[in-house]
């Protein structure tokens, strides 16, 4: 006898996660024809403050934006119906203000890479995409 209860989402560590904010930034592009951006946040291995700025990030998005940890200190962010430009300027906001609070006088750096999905493009893959948000030299950054 099959059940009838309703598949739950996988857990936002679980790769399926991640593989699902692709999926939805490509079907939004392409069904809708909304912008999306993918941010990656990436703070030093060594600094204990970055866990807590993705806390701090998380707790400050909106409720269709979605979050995905790859380590302690680095996560994939799906922030949706924002250009990059507009991106970069909420999580430059959200980051001034956790300076502004937390951080310690010598400072708090974090790399921010953007990559923004757009209607015409194909399908959003995170091999093409992660490297991109995670260099700084391909991506723009904040920090």
């Amino acid at each position: 006898m099959l059940s009838m209860t309703p598949q739950q989402p996988p857990p936002r560590h679980d790769p399926r996660y991640l593989r699902g904010l692709f999926d939805r930034a490509t079907d939004l592009a392409q069904s809708h024809d909304m912008t999306s951006v993918f941010v990656g946040i990436a703070g030093d291995e060594a600094d204990l403050l970055a866990p807590e700025f993705i806390d701090y990030v998380e707790s400050a998005l909106r409720v269709e934006d979605s979050v995905f940890r790859l380590l302690r200190g680095r996560a994939v962010l799906l922030l949706t119906d924002v250009t990059q430009e507009r991106a970069a300027s909420v999580l430059g906001r959200i980051r001034d203000d956790f300076v502004s609070r937390f951080a310690p006088r010598d400072g708090f750096e974090v790399q921010l890479g953007y990559y923004q999905v757009e209607g015409a493009q194909k399908v959003a893959l995170a091999k093409e995409i992660l490297p991109i948000i995670f260099d700084p030299e391909q991506a723009g950054t904040g920090g």
